[in-house]
């Protein structure tokens, strides 16, 4: 390895939304710098399977189920 072509490795403090704190080690910011997170795990809907909603107002998604509508399973007499 080259010798001090590397960023400085050390201890930040982040901040989650909800308030929670935790040290972790980066190579963000400056020694004993505290990161403040705008979107975690615990807000982001991608993680938390927030509220989805399907809005397509007469585009691909009704054109679609207008051509296949007739193509559900039947049961077979």
């Amino acid at each position: 390895m080259k010798a001090e072509i590397h960023p400085d490795y050390h201890t930040i403090k982040v901040v989650m939304t909800d308030g929670t704190e935790f040290l972790t080690r980066s190579t963000w910011g400056k020694p004993g710098d505290t990161m403040h997170l705008d979107i975690d795990p615990k807000s982001h809907p991608a993680w938390t399977g927030g509220a989805q909603q399907l809005v397509d107002r007469g585009g691909r998604l009704s054109r679609f189920q207008k051509r296949f509508s007739g193509l559900g399973l039947t049961k077979k007499k």
